[in-house]
């Protein structure tokens, strides 16, 4: 699928994203939820795209996608998981502003990893928290990251829920906030439930490398404005 360009596209942010995307993306992948903003690719390559509800159904989940237009999914998979997803299948996976979203990121990218062949591409672009709505919350420690990925999210879902509410939504009305955390669970609604510096993102990256041993080597490293682009090529 090729994309045409607009005004948003010309930005510098979205010239950076297609420059890599050139330089690094080839021959067939797949986009972890993409929705309104999906990447724009090299025209030689085939991209797929993967979420966790159809069209409809995340027209309904988020009110405020109801009139913007998303990119049509081809695989209704959820992605911190890609289980229907073959082992080493995909020369390339593009998982832009998702990873905040994953509630164990640790075991998201051992699963984005375990489809891309070997030598093949992550690109991955995360959000500079100190540039967005959550520049008042605090950086997910790697010892946070940790007990997510050995002992499971649960432990830690309730707390991100109410950290989003008191710091981002800024509700300080104790009975409503409570509320808010309870109905936004009921949902399952996606909020970034870890939030990361430039810095801190690059040294969560080397503890998986280092301490866990990731496949992996970093090929490029961006500061991109609101954003970190972050090339991992499977080794």
């Amino acid at each position: 699928m090729t994309l045409t360009a607009d005004a948003e596209t010309l930005s510098p942010i979205y010239i950076f994203r297609r420059f890599f995307a050139d330089r690094y993306l080839q021959g067939n992948g797949i986009e972890v939820g993409a929705l309104n903003h999906p990447l724009e690719v090299p025209v030689s390559t085939h991209v797929k795209y993967v979420d966790r509800m159809s069209v409809p159904d995340l027209r309904k989940h988020y009110p405020e996608l109801a009139d913007v237009n998303l990119v049509p999914v081809d695989i209704i998979d959820n992605g911190e998981v890609l289980g229907t997803v073959d082992d080493e299948s995909q020369d390339f996976l593009i998982a832009n502003h998702f990873i905040e979203h994953c509630q164990n990121p640790i075991q998201t990218i051992e699963n984005l990893l375990r489809v891309i062949k070997k030598d093949g591409i992550l690109y991955l672009a995360v959000p500079e928290k100190r540039i967005c709505f959550d520049r008042d919350r605090p950086v997910t420690s790697i010892e946070h990251l940790l007990q997510d990925y050995q002992q499971g999210p649960e432990w830690s879902r309730q707390n991100h829920y109410q950290e989003w509410v008191e710091l981002v939504e800024k509700e300080k009305d104790e009975s409503k906030a409570e509320w808010m955390v309870k109905e936004l669970m009921r949902r399952d609604f996606s909020i970034h439930f870890h939030v990361w510096t430039a810095p801190d993102f690059v040294d969560f990256l080397i503890t998986l490398k280092q301490q866990l041993g990731f496949p992996f080597t970093l090929e490029k490293i961006f500061d991109n404005a609101n954003e970190l682009i972050s090339i991992i090529r499977k080794i």
